[in-house]
């Protein structure tokens, strides 16, 4: 009871497990039951009793029918047995009797030896009573567990029949109370049924009062020879078990009762989904029970004092820092005493007779964030306290106590448990005091006189538990309350001091200020004469400058407009020049046909004539084709780049993008001969028409298609200088393709020239932000395509990858 006491007071602390130490502990297991077993395990104190076959605790073959296991056991009273995998199969005298618990005390490295005569599962005969002689009440052992022996059988169900003393039992099954698991419950994970033993007294135990007990969540009605002797809780409801005093034993020394009890339980509600609690039947002596007594009535004195005071101060502290919401150290402070108070409140819990059990397993499943969350803080307050920046070392200490916290929480060991994360955080208290240590001033000395104290109250806990001192239980209780108080109340310390320093601190500035405002009063006059005549002066250089600003934009633009105007114009005249060639050529062909038509008329060959006049209408038919052809080509021209007129319209986007992607080319084209390009396009024709001003929306397209050309291009030209086979290996691509996407229609103009590189991609949409050398761009373009486009309610996108080419993406809506 003390040691858990001590665990949980000092996981009020930041310290997950107790502070005491392990060894290295090998046990040997020798058989001398003919066939060796194949698979022996461990079970005991240090892994909670696990007989799960868990191959963690598995013993290895160490020579000729010996095995052997090492493990790290904690300082202190150990017990263990060992099992073949489950409680079934457990080690047994060859006489039938049970093997008492081996209890050992840890002090240092050792090795133990064990000797196994048989197990249960091979033993065929079971001792059928309990007996109990004077030898189980030593003054060192005042008490006698009754559930653990291997003498009680058990039936599930409900027969009041079962409580009769010459009941026959044929059926029932080998079972003790604390073997009882959730494989007896049924589909609701209700367990109910009888368990029946033999109890016989020693007749030497007549002088010494017994009293006798019981506890677990599960209501119980006991029966001795028959009879009704005591009832704990109301069958089908949960018991309340903590802290309950014994009765006196119903046992007569020298007779052998029958003792037979009949409990209903109810599965816990958290995983596994176990027994909430094993079945504990308990005889003890009287001085024990005056022990336990005195423990009952003093307890609940700590932890309503522990529970007060540390409520108080919560409360205090938050007051403090809502009333001061610039000191952020009072509200760490606060959260740091908010911790403190439920750790108090989850130790309280086992030992509160009105706490349920879904209470009480809460207060299990939060007590570990709890005390991860003091882990962490307990350092943050003591570093801002002092003034401390969190350098990379406290960064690392805080990383491998949260790291060593989560492992230790799914992988419980003494390593990650107990002995790392309680290292790693008083090696960060003392790294940060220590290097701290010379700049500490007034209040922060509180501090430093609370951890003090609190280590000298761990200490004395460390020996009480290491040496195992004497103590009573009121000697214990002072100590744990000194250690849970001690680093709170030097906070309220600090507090009180700090708030002093501050107040002294406030009058002396004052004061300074007082003395100092006379002298500042003037100099303030003069600098705001000559902050007024600054200001005027660079609020009229400022005008100026905006309007130098203004007209520079305007001019950039004008010239942005331009440049796409002039490249709009080459691919005009481009387009022009086909169809004008075919009438020229036409034309000529005519004149030609108009001399021979003449001599055919004056020598009279009709026939002649009529192939002639026929070839010279076909040509005219042809010639006009191309008339209204280049007719059609101008006037579509004189439409798009006319002003815009602002208003939406009717307009086929993919005759828009084929349109400027030609013109583009061909623009280009004209500039640099040499230039030549593969040219995609791709048209979802189910968009039709949709609203969009067409002069605009064409300028964006024509832009982002030369851009495209020009890096292709310049791709090309860095691709020349390379050697023949680098070169030829690079075909300059550019490709338009429109897509509906529901609602929506999407322009993609894409390129496999050398992408935007990362570092300037979020500049691109920027004005006046330009990747071509000097004089080639304004860096205007893609500024104001992406307004248009977001006057259109749409989206501009870029995708880019180094080396290999962006695609530029228009999303406009369709209405």
């Amino acid at each position: 009871m003390q040691k858990v006491k001590i665990n949980l007071i000092l996981l009020l602390f930041c310290i997950c497990t107790s502070l005491q130490a392990s060894h290295k502990v090998r046990f040997i297991l020798k058989e001398k039951t003919g066939k060796q077993s194949k698979d022996v395990y461990i079970a005991g104190t240090f892994n909670d009793w696990d007989s799960t076959g868990n191959p963690k605790y598995r013993l290895q073959p160490n020579g000729p029918g010996e095995k052997v296991i090492d493990l790290e056991i904690e300082t202190g009273p150990m017990r263990y047995k060992f099992h073949r995998g489950n409680w079934s199969k457990v080690e047994v005298y060859l006489d039938g009797q049970d093997v008492a618990d081996r209890e050992f005390a840890i002090q240092y490295d050792t090795t133990l030896l064990a000797i196994v005569n048989a197990w249960k599962d091979q033993v065929k005969q079971f001792r059928d009573r309990i007996e109990i002689g004077r030898d189980m009440f030593t003054p060192a052992k005042g008490g006698y567990s009754l559930a653990d022996i291997n003498a009680w059988i058990y039936k599930p169900g409900n027969n009041k029949e079962w409580a009769r003393a010459d009941l026959y039992t044929a059926g029932w099954k080998r079972l003790r109370p604390v073997d009882l698991t959730k494989e007896y419950a049924d589909k609701d994970g209700r367990i109910e049924g009888w368990f029946r033993t033999r109890v016989i007294i020693d007749s030497s135990l007549m002088d010494v009062p017994l009293l006798f007990s019981y506890a677990s969540w599960a209501s119980a009605e006991f029966y001795l020879d028959g009879k009704l002797i005591h009832r704990y809780g109301e069958l089908g409801k949960e018991y309340h078990w903590s802290h309950v005093l014994p009765t006196a034993s119903p046992f007569k020394p020298g007779v052998e009762h029958v003792l037979a009890y009949h409990f209903v339980d109810q599965l816990s509600p958290f995983p596994p989904y176990g027994i909430k609690a094993p079945h504990s039947i308990y005889l003890s002596n009287e001085a024990e029970n005056e022990l336990f007594i005195k423990h009952v009535n003093e307890e609940p004195i700590y932890f309503t004092l522990w529970i007060v005071v540390g409520s108080l101060l919560t409360i205090l502290f938050w007051l403090l820092a809502f009333q001061n919401p610039t000191e952020r150290n009072l509200k760490l402070i606060a959260i740091t005493s908010t911790l403190l108070t439920l750790s108090s409140i989850n130790s309280w819990l086992p030992h509160s007779n009105s706490a349920s059990f879904l209470v009480r397993e809460l207060g299990t499943y939060i007590s570990p964030f709890v005390g991860l969350g003091l882990s962490g803080l307990i350092p943050v307050v003591i570093g801002r306290i002092f003034r401390r920046s969190f350098n990379l070392v406290l960064k690392v200490f805080v990383g491998l106590l949260l790291l060593s916290a989560i492992v230790g929480y799914f992988y419980p060991s003494i390593l990650f448990s107990g002995i790392t994360p309680v290292g790693l955080e008083l090696s960060m208290i003392a790294y940060i005091v220590v290097t701290s240590w010379k700049n500490l001033r007034g209040a922060q000395w509180a501090i430093v006189g609370g951890i003090g104290l609190t280590l000298v109250w761990i200490l004395t806990l460390f020996c009480f538990g290491i040496f195992s001192i004497p103590s009573s239980y009121q000697t214990q209780s002072v100590l744990e309350t000194g250690l849970f108080l001690s680093f709170p109340l030097s906070l309220l310390v600090y507090i009180a001091l700090r708030f002093k320093e501050i107040i002294r601190e406030v009058r002396e500035n004052a004061a300074q200020v007082l003395q100092m405002s006379e002298e500042k009063k003037e100099q303030a006059l003069h600098q705001q004469k000559i902050l007024e005549a600054e200001v005027a002066r660079q609020t009229t250089e400022l005008r100026t400058n905006l309007e130098t600003l203004k007209s520079t934009q305007s001019q950039l633009i004008q010239s942005e407009k331009m440049a796409s105007l002039g490249e709009l114009t080459a691919g005009i005249a481009h387009e022009i020049q086909n169809p004008l060639n075919f009438v020229n050529n036409f034309s000529e062909l005519n004149s030609e046909l108009i001399v021979e038509l003449k001599d055919e008329l004056e020598k009279g060959n009709l026939e002649e004539v009529k192939t002639i006049v026929g070839d010279i209408d076909e040509n005219e038919q042809k010639i006009l084709h191309h008339g209204k052809r280049a007719d059609a080509i101008v006037k579509g021209m004189l439409q798009h780049s006319r002003s815009s007129s602002g208003k939406k319209e009717p307009t086929d986007i993919n005759a828009l993008a084929d349109e400027y992607f030609r013109l583009a080319y061909h623009g280009l084209r004209a500039k640099d001969k040499s230039f030549n390009a593969n040219m995609e396009t791709s048209f979802d024709e189910s968009i039709g028409k949709i609203n969009v001003i067409p002069q605009d929306i064409g300028r964006v397209i024509l832009n982002l298609i030369t851009n495209a050309f020009y890096v292709v291009n310049e791709k090309k030209k860095l691709r020349q200088a390379e050697p023949v086979e680098a070169s030829r290996s690079y075909e300059p691509s550019v490709s338009v393709s429109t897509k509906k996407l529901g609602d929506k229609v999407e322009i993609s103009v894409k390129d496999n020239g050398n992408g935007i590189p990362d570092k300037v991609l979020d500049k691109i949409f920027q004005p006046f932000f330009t990747t071509k050398p000097t004089g080639q761009g304004t860096g205007l373009g893609l500024s104001l395509s992406y307004d248009i486009v977001k006057a259109h309610g749409g989206e501009l996108k870029v995708e880019t990858k180094e080396n290999e080419g962006t695609i530029f993406t228009i999303y406009i809506p369709e209405k």
